[in-house]
């Protein structure tokens, strides 16, 4: 989970998908409760202090749902449908706030005083309609790991991620090799 100390960064596109696939992965975990969903929070640059309830996460869990299918999504078109559904239904009129000064500019399609699932569905779904739009290719991927699940952020240069980390991918490799070596073994039929 990336740390993002400066006020600027914290705020940029990359930075909001990153935190919004954070919070999916971790609102997947039926055991996240309130300490490990402002743990999330927190790593991803929210000032302290960091008040989510019980029924804050059970509302963010539902908020999470769509976010993922928008990950998921396997092609633009697709994923441009999805989020053109959940800005219709989900965010209010585009403004640029700096929190009274104790944040740089940035946008917000959501009230200031939104409960976190609000929150949370309205700043990700910008952040991945930005991605989309600057990509003009789905904004995330699911892992292709198939014991994983994690959604995660596509972004950057070079060939397309199919995993979410080093480790399912590595994971997934050293699987394959044994598959491979296991078929190949003498005496295995």
């Amino acid at each position: 989970m990336p740390v993002l100390p400066d006020r600027s960064t914290r705020h940029s596109t990359v930075a909001m998908a990153l935190r919004t696939a954070a919070l999916v992965n971790a609102l997947a975990d039926p055991a996240a409760g309130p300490e490990e969903i402002a743990a999330v929070l927190l790593a991803h640059g929210e000032p302290a202090p960091v008040a989510v309830t019980p029924e804050d996460v059970t509302a963010m869990r539902g908020a999470a749902a769509p976010l993922r299918e928008v990950c998921a999504a396997a092609s633009a078109d697709e994923a441009a449908a999805l989020l053109n559904a959940l800005l219709a239904a989900h965010t209010g009129p585009l403004r640029l706030t700096a929190h009274g000064g104790t944040a740089p500019w940035h946008p917000h399609a959501d009230d200031d005083d939104a409960p976190w699932a609000a929150w949370f569905l309205a700043s990700g779904c910008l952040a991945l309609t930005v991605l989309l739009w600057e990509r003009q290719a789905p904004p995330g991927r699911t892992c292709a790991s198939a014991s994983c699940g994690n959604v995660f952020v596509a972004h950057g240069s070079g060939p397309e991620r199919r995993y979410c980390s080093r480790r399912c991918a590595t994971r997934e490799r050293v699987a394959a090799h044994r598959r491979a070596r296991t078929a190949t073994a003498p005496g295995v039929d």
